[in-house]
């Protein structure tokens, strides 16, 4: 069964799942007594529902991973075989041929030369061949450098692909709030921006009345820079050497994962010290766009502390309310699973229909009350007076900056017989729209 066949045969089982999960809640509510027994079965009904749904967006992200390649990989060879390199397989060979010979570059400090073309691919085929057979001296000294990238004495050949790209896509695919904030590559330390807060004033007048100053609007200013996050992994020689297995693909593998798990967090609570400021690091406040400072982020209170009230959805309505619809286009929920867990047991008051709904289609997100759910697990957990949800236009709300993606310096010398492989990333975020982002507080 293929990725596309099993996203459905999934999507399938979270329909089975939600509507068990929905009869046995509808069970229990008709009961109106506690019963642990179906408290447990709805519990492992919630939790199987949550294991679908992860195994849904992993089969998406890989189905969206692997046509991204593919796409990329075709485009490459038609240009390469307009070009006449020949057969796909041939065009193949000299794509990562080029790959091999900008990573030798980079690893003796050269700039990157430009791709080989088509009749460099094939001499080197040819000495390559010569080699093989009779050896280095049987080569000329022009096939001699035509072959010095492939040979096994210079070691080129057989060095590792740069995992820059490798390590940004990671990135991208693992941080959620990537997903739904807005992102800019920028071209020095910061990114600034103008806030324009205020607004003219005007009034009525006669014909010959007397036309007085109005006030004039003011501006502001903000700066968002960009932080950097580092790893410094290493390997000995021997090890990169000799293992089976691709070392340095292995430790990229790992540095890509920690650097999302560190961004995702920053992007969440982080302080601003040294790193972005997160969206829930702000000050909030149970006051409305228009009385509310600059600065401050709207939040709905549940009623109770550390929990839903018991008027259940009814905070979720409300803060739906307190956004300008300009806001809503785009909108998406971020909270734990946890949070989820709770809600999927909500009804309206009036129709008495759930309010989160699975999303049973390929590319389909979950949803609570029509609008999409991000899940974030570094979200705060429920707490009295805890922001466990957030809700908004996230593009509209927080921008994320980008210095130069990510960059690997493979360093053998300063500590042998070990390779240090020092990547470092330079991002930085904060909220720029504080009427875009609202928050559920649990408390009274």
């Amino acid at each position: 069964m293929d990725a596309i066949e099993e996203v459905k045969a999934t999507c399938e089982k979270i329909g089975r799942a939600f509507e068990e999960f929905k009869t046995e809640n509808n069970k229990l509510i008709a009961k109106g007594v506690k019963d642990a027994l179906a408290e447990t079965k709805l519990a492992n009904l919630s939790q199987a529902i949550d294991d679908l749904t992860g195994t849904k967006e992993g089969l998406e992200k890989r189905i969206k991973a692997e046509a991204e390649l593919r796409e990329e990989l075709e485009r490459k060879v038609n240009l390469l075989k307009i070009a006449g390199a020949g057969d796909e397989k041939e065009a193949k060979s000299l794509l990562d041929w080029n790959k091999q010979v900008k990573s030798v570059a980079r690893a003796r400090g050269l700039a990157d030369p430009q791709d080989l073309t088509v009749e460099d691919y094939r001499l080197y085929k040819q000495a390559q061949g010569i080699y093989l057979r009779k050896g280095l001296d049987a080569l000329t000294p022009e096939e001699r450098k035509a072959m010095i990238v492939g040979s096994d004495v210079d070691g080129g050949h057989f060095v590792t692909p740069d995992l820059g790209g490798r390590i940004v896509a990671r990135v991208y695919e693992l941080s959620p709030i990537r997903a739904i904030a807005s992102v800019q590559p920028i071209g020095s330390d910061a990114l600034e921006g103008i806030e324009d807060l205020g607004e003219a004033d005007a009034g009525w007048v006669g014909e010959v009345g007397t036309r007085s100053d109005t006030t004039t609007p003011q501006i502001g200013k903000y700066r968002i820079e960009a932080h950097e996050m580092y790893a410094q992994p290493k390997a000995s020689q021997k090890l990169l050497d000799d293992s089976s297995v691709d070392i340095e693909a292995w430790l990229g593998g790992k540095v890509a994962d920690k650097f999302a798990r560190v961004e995702g967090t920053a992007f969440i609570t982080g302080n601003g010290v040294g790193k972005p400021r997160g969206f829930a690091s702000y000050t909030t406040a149970a006051t409305a766009d228009a009385t509310r400072a600059w600065g401050t982020i709207e939040h709905v209170k549940t009623g109770a502390n550390g929990a839903f009230h018991t008027t259940q959805a009814d905070p979720l309505f409300d803060l739906l309310g307190a956004f300008k619809q300009h806001f809503l286009n785009g909108a998406n929920w971020v909270t734990r699973r946890t949070v989820i867990a709770a809600i999927r047991k909500f009804k309206t008051t009036t129709t008495l229909e759930y309010i989160w709904q699975p999303g049973l289609q390929a590319g389909q997100p979950d949803r609570l009350l029509g609008y999409p759910i991000v899940m974030a697990e570094d979200m705060p957990a429920i707490a009295t007076g805890s922001l466990s949800m957030a809700f908004g236009n996230f593009k509209e709300g927080y921008q994320i900056v980008d210095r130069l993606g990510v960059r690997v310096l493979r360093d053998p010398f300063t500590d042998k017989p070990y390779v240090k492989f020092y990547t470092i990333r330079r991002t930085g975020g904060q909220v720029v729209n504080f009427e875009a982002i609202k928050f559920i507080q649990f408390s009274a």
